[in-house]
């Protein structure tokens, strides 16, 4: 792409924007590294330094330190803050949203490898953010059903019990039988499903009787080869993978991994544990299960209880979506706006059940 023969003000001015943005990302990903250790610490350093890379080269176009500088972006300035204030999980999945949306794709005056570089950071951060996805996805996924299914199966039982004209207290006293009964249900499904799948995953785990026994197998005629061949590999692949593990238990060969390999160490962080889902899944579908009834909790009836369970439902629900469209790096509001429509046409539902029930026992 050819460039303009004289930079204009309006270059100079974007320039420096992507000076201070660079800059900003680099204090995010050591503000990171900070909190970290050992290779993620070390991949975060790498970042910054790249983007240090990257404002020496909107320096050099600007001739040296400006006078003035812009303030970093909306964007940039809430991963600083987000950085500065609360885990990383939320902050990387921010960043992978913004390394993927760079602007030196169509940068006349940045260089191809700064527009690679930032193609590769939405990778790296992409694997971290992932990292950490792994170690919370068992509690959260039963954390954010939890609190949604309480939100959703509350509100809806009470917007139908209501329509049906009986006495506040009996919706009152409806809404905490809901909330506690959902709860317990929740909790307890919760832990056995958790439980169940950790069972199945240890089943899968492979034995170490097998890796004790290599020494011993023919190094030309053996079945280890048969526990390859099940895992989905080529017939000749595995007798040559077996020949190669035996060889080396043989031998003692420190340097190379011996015995049928365990399966993937994450799976378990994935799946969490039992007792914590459990927990996690108990509480939040409690503390979602409250919001619809909070009206009525205080006295309230009638049109003005319903209206303010709504509003109160509405808003956690939008928050809850916005908060898995941030950890999973989808757009929050997009999230959060078809929690919301969910949500409130399982109410539409039961309320207009609640209003033909009302009508026909009147």
């Amino acid at each position: 792409m050819s460039l303009p023969a004289t930079p204009t003000a309006r270059d100079r001015r974007r320039w420096a924007q992507y000076l201070v943005d660079e800059r900003a990302e680099a204090r995010v990903y050591r503000e990171l590294a900070a909190r970290r250790s050992g290779e993620e610490r070390a991949i975060l350093l790498a970042l910054a330094d790249a983007e240090g890379r990257h404002e020496a080269h909107w320096l050099e176009l600007l001739g040296g330190e400006p006078t003035r500088l812009p303030s970093p972006g909306i964007g940039t300035r809430m991963l600083a803050w987000m950085a500065r204030r609360f885990g990383s999980i939320f902050v990387l999945a921010l960043a992978q949203n913004a390394e993927s949306r760079s602007p030196y794709d169509t940068e006349p005056y940045a260089t191809a490898r700064m527009a690679a570089d930032e193609k590769v950071h939405s990778e790296v951060v992409r694997g971290l953010a992932a990292r950490g996805r792994r170690r919370l996805s068992g509690t959260f996924r039963a954390a954010v059903f939890g609190a949604n299914d309480g939100l959703v199966s509350n509100l809806a039982l009470v917007m139908g019990i209501g329509a049906t004209g009986v006495a506040p207290q009996f919706v009152l006293f409806s809404g905490v039988a809901g909330l506690l009964a959902g709860a317990l249900s929740m909790g307890a499904g919760e832990f056995v499903s958790v439980r169940s799948q950790r069972e199945l995953l240890d089943a899968t785990q492979p034995s170490a009787d097998a890796a004790d026994a290599l020494p011993d197998l023919d190094l030309d005629a053996n079945e280890l080869a048969l526990v390859y061949r099940t895992r989905g590999m080529a017939e000749a692949d595995a007798l040559a993978r077996a020949r190669r593990v035996v060889h080396a238990a043989q031998t003692q060969d420190p340097s190379h991994p011996y015995g049928p390999e365990a399966a993937d160490a994450h799976d378990h962080d994935v799946v969490g544990g039992a007792f914590g889902a459990a927990a996690s899944s108990f509480l939040f579908f409690a503390s979602g299960a409250i919001i619809p009834v909070l009206p009525w909790l205080f006295g309230l009836s009638g049109i003005p209880a319903v209206v303010i369970a709504l509003a109160l439902v509405g808003i956690a629900l939008l928050a809850t979506g916005a908060t898995v469209g941030l950890l999973s790096g989808g757009p929050p509001l997009r999230r959060g706006l078809r929690q919301l429509a969910i949500g409130f046409g399982a109410a539409a539902v039961t309320y207009a059940l609640g209003l033909v029930f009302g009508v026909s026992l009147a």
